[in-house]
């Protein structure tokens, strides 16, 4: 087929499929003059019309030395919704380019269009759905529930091809800071295999010692410290984002809940299911997922459909390490430290202080005491 179109939110993943397919496409043996790069960054509508117009000299325009050639339409940014796109000078344009690629093009022209955006209700992108080899690359919704396994999938891919080995505390912080972008992704990658060395094992240190840290990555690392009752560095890490102006019930229910929550749910999935495999993030993920349907119900669920997992296996590693009753006392001191933060004048930093405290060092003041 001679007309191709890459698109998507995911800008990274979009430019570096289109350059691939460039790079099929074009005819062997060609050279700069052989092929047609037209720049679709437009900063206004007029702008938009006219690299339309180039496009359509281009696709109406023998080779240079009179054989194939390939027209691409690189990084267009006025097909989408929006105030540039939207404006009736750039839909002129794109409608009169569109009647162009109805014509038919020549034997020995290919079209390629790439953009991160574009209206989905316009005739274009419909006329490209059937009459195009058409790609789409969007970004991973980080809203819903899992988002992190299929970061995490990507990333295990990426990695492969770099020959680099991601532990698995490793490779959870790194999906938190890189986050869903994929040019991002690679970049923080190439990074790590200068640091580490081809064939390398990717640590923990690693990540953080390379990688930026992001707000996701700090309530991460919070989560962790709970999970190994460390509440020193748990507190050092809101204070932290506290001094970055994060407001304390953000850390409660981006970190502290949640992470409880998790411990407290799996603590109750080991005392109910005693040969679950709990040694193997993997096996219990697939152990969990075997169980009964109706077993699932209150467990946290993604919006697809199916138990989110993610959070649970990694909960499993430590939640040996707190009883039910020490955990089901977590819950209830979260409930009230959530509610304190919201209806009184307590200073918040004390409140999280006397929360992570209390979580981390509840059962050895029981031990203790009997």
């Amino acid at each position: 087929m001679p007309i191709h179109a890459v698109l998507g939110t995911d800008e990274g993943r979009v430019a570096e499929e289109a350059l691939r397919l460039f790079n099929e496409l074009k005819p062997a043996g060609g050279d700069e003059f052989t092929n047609d790069l037209v720049e679709g960054s437009a900063s206004n509508a007029e702008e938009a019309y006219q690299i339309c117009a180039k496009g359509i000299e281009a696709l109406q325009t023998l080779g240079f030395f009179g054989g194939a050639k390939v027209v691409w339409l690189k990084n267009a940014n006025f097909l989408a919704d929006d105030r540039t796109g939207g404006a009736e000078r750039s839909k002129e344009g794109v409608e009169a380019m569109l009647d162009v690629l109805k014509a038919g093009l020549g034997e020995d022209v290919t079209f390629l269009v790439s953009a991160s955006g574009i209206d989905k209700r316009r005739a274009f992108y419909k006329w490209l759905q059937k009459n195009a080899e058409l790609a789409v690359f969007d970004k991973i919704d980080v809203s819903k529930d899992g988002w992190e396994e299929e970061v995490a999938m990507m990333v295990r891919g990426r990695a492969k091809d770099l020959n680099l080995h991601f532990e698995d505390d490793a490779l959870e912080l790194f999906v938190q800071l890189a986050g869903e972008d994929t040019r991002q992704i690679g970049n923080e990658l190439e990074k790590l295999s200068l640091f580490v060395g081809e064939g390398g094992v990717v640590e923990l240190e690693s990540v953080r010692l390379m990688v930026p840290a992001s707000r996701k990555g700090v309530i991460w690392e919070v989560s962790r410290a709970l999970e190994r009752r460390d509440a020193g560095r748990a507190i050092a890490l809101i204070d932290a984002q506290m001094a970055k102006n994060e407001s304390a019930i953000a850390i409660m229910r981006a970190a502290i809940i949640p992470t409880v929550r998790n411990l407290f749910l799996v603590r109750v999935l080991l005392d109910s299911y005693p040969r679950l495999p709990a040694g193997n993030r993997g096996a219990f993920a697939k152990a969990i997922e075997r169980l009964p349907e109706g077993d699932l119900v209150w467990l946290p669920q993604k919006k697809a459909g199916g138990v989110n997992v993610w959070g649970l296996a990694f909960a499993m590693e430590k939640a040996g390490q707190f009883s039910t009753q020490e955990l089901r006392e977590a819950m209830e001191a979260c409930l009230k430290a959530d509610q304190g933060l919201v209806t009184t004048q307590l200073d918040p930093r004390f409140v999280l202080h006397r929360l992570v405290a209390g979580i981390c060092t509840g059962g050895k003041r029981r031990r203790k005491a009997g």
